[in-house]
């Protein structure tokens, strides 16, 4: 209990597991080192409310800046770690500060996944993982700006309605066939290329780009593999992340895209933990699949787990994995990961705006995408978490509640 924590990274996993730690009476030192000025704050209202001006930077923070030192958190902001020694047990500071720890954990997160191709270093491009990105982001975001996203995924998205929000003309360009291909259904795929297009955003799918294009060091424009030329004045680049594993990696910690880590969140050093984006996460719930799962519920439920292992506490059950997006009007609310599914079941219909798709295995729930339909998103969580057999059959029914039709019993 009075063992030394360090904690690399002060994001949402960093930030929650220092103060739960606290929560559950550690009573040792705790170190929290991040990279960034801020002390740990919420990262999904930046592509919404807070591009928007809806917010303010106090209003994200986890904790006031006072309940560091209230709790004896020593909370080190504006400073990197370069380096992890496993056999001394410390850790190398940028700052040239070396820090020894009992116990490591560590939350780096991922960065934005770079856009290697010619002009990608022209002024007005952007990428979005950050306040000080959300920031310039929002700056050149005036009413007659044209902004092109490259990326049909959550963010792009979400960008996307938040800029139509602001009077912005958006473009958003997709290699793939359709928006949302690696994380959603082609239902909802569909539904959010109908809801942007009516909202005045232009989305192009199965389109490469060669390049960016600019005059005098500034983006004018970007060059399709087709030859068009999408004229923009800023562009977003969201193509996914990759976790920022370097320092893991370094110091011989397994790696197979993202660090590796058991249910209890430690790596292949018994002495080191990681938490968050950066870590490659078993999924007790989908049998031995492994895989990295970028969102705050999964941070938040892995700084339960490593917290408990550290102050010897029974392990909590393990959590379905859940995410959403608020787009416009619309709030969508994913429970599981469709692993295994052999059948997906719409319920409601998209001209409704308010439906659900709900992916199976034989009888059994391994996901549920929802709609503007959060009572059949939190009755798919405890399906999934109880592995409920249900009759399939009956989902579709919208006569009634879906808890009164559905169970085999």
């Amino acid at each position: 209990m009075e063992k030394h924590i360090v904690i690399v990274g002060a994001g949402h996993a960093g930030g929650t597991v220092a103060a739960m730690l606290r929560q559950l009476a550690h009573k040792g030192r705790i170190t929290l080192i991040g990279e960034e000025m801020l002390a740990p704050y919420q990262r999904p209202p930046l592509s919404k409310d807070f591009l928007k001006g809806l917010v303010d930077i106090e209003s994200l923070k986890l904790k006031h800046d006072e309940f560091y030192t209230a709790h004896a958190i020593d909370l080190k902001l504006n400073v990197a770690v370069e380096a992890i020694d496993p056999l001394t047990k410390t850790v190398r500071c940028q700052t040239g500060e070396i820090l020894a720890y009992d116990i490591l954990i560590i939350a780096t997160g991922a960065r934005a996944r770079p856009l290697d191709v010619p002009g990608h270093d022209l002024a007005g491009i952007f990428t979005l993982r950050n306040v000080a990105d959300a920031q310039a982001l929002r700056r050149a975001l005036e009413p007659s700006c044209r902004l092109a996203i490259i990326g049909g995924g959550y963010v792009g998205l979400e960008v996307a309605a938040s800029a139509r929000a602001l009077g912005v003309e958006v473009t958003v360009l997709e290699r793939d066939t359709r928006v949302l291909a690696r994380v959603a259904s082609p239902v909802l795929s569909e539904f959010f290329i109908e809801q942007h297009r009516a909202h005045g955003v232009e989305i192009l799918c199965g389109v490469n780009l060669l390049g960016f294009e600019g005059c005098q060091g500034k983006l004018s424009g970007i060059r399709l593999s087709d030859g068009r030329l999408i004229s923009c004045d800023s562009a977003l680049v969201g193509i996914g992340a990759q976790p920022n594993e370097e320092i893991a990696r370094r110091a011989g910690l397994a790696c197979p895209g993202g660090i590796e880590v058991d249910e209890a969140t430690r790596t292949s050093d018994p002495f080191i933990y990681a938490i968050g984006d950066v870590t490659f996460r078993p999924l007790p719930l989908y049998g031995s699949h492994k895989c990295r799962v970028e969102s705050v519920p999964s941070a938040i439920e892995q700084a339960k787990q490593v917290a408990h292992a550290i102050v010897g506490r029974p392990p909590p059950p393990p959590e379905v994995p859940w995410f959403w997006s608020d787009q416009y009007n619309i709030k969508l609310q994913i429970a599981g990961i469709a692993i295994g599914a052999d059948q997906n079941i719409l319920r409601g219909t998209r001209a409704d705006g308010k439906f659900s798709v709900f992916h199976l295995r034989g009888d059994h729930v391994v996901a549920v995408e929802a709609i503007n339909s959060t009572p059949d998103f939190m009755l798919g969580r405890q399906l999934i978490a109880r592995k409920t057999p249900i009759l399939a059959n009956n989902i579709n029914d919208i006569s009634k509640p879906l808890k009164e039709t559905i169970y085999a019993f």
